[in-house]
């Protein structure tokens, strides 16, 4: 398993796509934040070589699937594709790819399953501890690199509208009652541009490591994000006031 040969295949692969537009090309960035993250993660952890290298390889392949959406569909939503599913057929399926980026096949189901599951609202299914470490590893990880997203890249490309046309919007009662609960919002609840705003902040409920919620604090990831958008709503400015100080104390109490 070598990370660096792997990279030269995805090099390759990406070939395929149109490196020009916006969103392949934020999706390039993302793939490699999360192999920054990844590593950042796995030497907070103490974690062993060989588990560093593999998760840097599941962060490299994890959004494999991304390219072809956008392809196809020019989106990033979920119903338009399930970017997990097809990346795992991509590199499992008849004529599948894995050994082109991983010669050796003793790693391949942890790197199904966490491929499979790293977008799923609830992780579930796990057989063994590592399996399962190394999926809340690409979890927490994807989620990270998201914080530099929202907070750096063009909203119109990942959110199809203005900072000025979300902040006006208002947030529907089931995704803010989830949110200040404590809870990670379903996919399929939200509705306005506020929904999906506040459910990039209610992902930090769903981090799995107490290095996780370091890495969130350090860099003040809350207030930033909340900070990126004019809210022009009154109650969306005081439902986001509110979820400021409550996921400000859970990140900082949380112990994981």
């Amino acid at each position: 398993m070598d990370y660096n040969s792997a990279r030269k295949v995805f090099e390759q692969y990406l070939d395929g796509y149109d490196r020009t537009n916006d969103k392949v090309r934020l999706k390039i960035v993302h793939t490699y934040g999360v192999v920054g993250q990844s590593a950042a993660l796995a030497r907070r952890m103490g974690l062993s070589a060989e588990d560093t290298e593999l998760a840097k390889m599941i962060a490299l392949l994890h959004d494999i699937g991304r390219f072809e959406q956008l392809r196809r569909f020019d989106s990033f939503l979920p119903d338009t594709m399930d970017h997990a599913a097809f990346g795992v057929q991509v590199l499992f399926g008849e004529n599948g790819m894995i050994r082109r980026f991983v010669p050796e096949d003793d790693w391949d189901e942890i790197i199904r399953f966490s491929i499979a599951k790293h977008s799923d609202f609830v992780l579930e299914g796990a057989e063994d501890e590592r399996t399962l470490l190394h999926a809340r590893l690409i979890r927490d990880a994807d989620k990270l690199d998201n914080c530099r997203v929202k907070l750096d890249d063009d909203l119109e490309t990942f959110m199809d509208v203005s900072s000025g046309k979300i902040g006006a919007t208002a947030i529907t009662e089931k995704v803010r009652r989830e949110a200040l609960a404590g809870r990670s919002i379903l996919s399929s609840d939200r509705v306005t541009p506020m929904d999906y705003w506040v459910s990039y902040l209610a992902y930090f409920y769903d981090l799995n490591f107490r290095e996780s919620l370091d890495i969130v604090e350090e860099k003040d990831y809350v207030r930033r994000i909340i900070r990126r958008i004019p809210y022009t709503n009154p109650e969306t400015r005081e439902t986001m006031e509110e979820l400021e100080r409550q996921l400000l104390k859970y990140v900082h109490e949380a112990k994981k």
